[in-house]
């Protein structure tokens, strides 16, 4: 009896201890460590690429975007994003967003491109009221959004070595923010993985999209979005009011779009 007690001690005992890590694995829920980051002065950096094939083959259209992102109590209140085609080609990049787009109270001024040609002699930034969409100009999935957030996690298929894998619908997306969507764009499926590291943060998202444009053939956009630096000191701040102009000011022969424009298959979605 002795025996067995003892044996029955020890059974339990590794039960206990086997069962120690798989309790310490257990995943930090992201939306609230992403919460947590939301402090006024700090912020995150990213680095992203987004390529498009047409029927697996490289459309020849890629671009490279990085920039800094502040924080305040409740979200974004602030950033600097530059974006380039591939190979440093810039003119790539009006494909997705404007080359530069620096966003803070309120206003986005805005540099590069068309959004420079023919300003007056000193100014080199259009400002715009109103910020600039999303959180990035190519990452479909907003993370810094965190109703997005939990909609990537929640439909998740699976969760393994700290990074969350599935898909959404637009439809899906759309729910998130309490909005509705309808018609062909609201069935096209988001694929990611989302990677986070120990404390629930993310440290890279891939999301990817497939649009089926018939005679024309099958176009897909993939974006590969890195976070660093989560909780650094930001502190961006707008160009000097002697640099810029207001795009009411422009007049009606300017080239300079009177918007900023939304990128790929956002803009279908907004």
């Amino acid at each position: 009896m002795k025996r067995i007690l003892a044996g029955l001690a020890l059974t339990t005992v590794a039960a206990l201890v086997t069962a120690t890590p798989a309790a310490q694995a257990a995943p930090v829920d992201p939306v609230k460590a992403l919460k947590k980051q939301f402090v006024a002065g700090h912020g995150v950096r990213i680095t992203e690429t987004t390529r498009l094939t047409l029927d697996g083959k490289s459309a020849g259209a890629s671009t490279r975007t990085s920039g800094t992102f502040e924080f305040g109590k409740k979200g974004i209140v602030a950033s600097d994003i530059k974006s380039h085609g591939a190979g440093g080609d810039k003119s790539l990049a009006g494909a997705y967003g404007p080359p530069r787009v620096v966003t803070v109270g309120g206003y986005s001024y805005v540099q590069g491109g068309l959004f420079s040609e023919n300003l007056p002699d000193g100014k080199t930034w259009v400002r715009y009221t109103g910020e600039a969409s999303g959180g990035t100009y190519n990452q479909t999935l907003d993370i810094f959004e965190p109703k997005v957030l939990k909609a990537i996690v929640s439909h998740a298929k699976s969760f393994k070595g700290g990074t969350y894998k599935g898909s959404l619908t637009y439809k899906d997306l759309a729910k998130a923010y309490g909005q509705k969507i309808g018609g062909r764009i609201a069935n096209i499926k988001i694929d990611y993985a989302l990677q986070v590291n120990s404390k629930g943060l993310a440290t890279q998202l891939t999301s990817g999209w497939t649009m089926d444009l018939g005679i024309l053939g099958k176009t897909r956009s993939v974006t590969e979005t890195r976070y660093i630096g989560w909780g650094s000191k930001v502190k961006i701040k707008a160009p000097a009011e002697d640099q810029w102009i207001d795009v009411a000011n422009l007049g009606e022969d300017s080239n300079v779009p009177q918007e900023i424009p939304n990128s790929a298959l956002n803009s279908l979605a907004n």
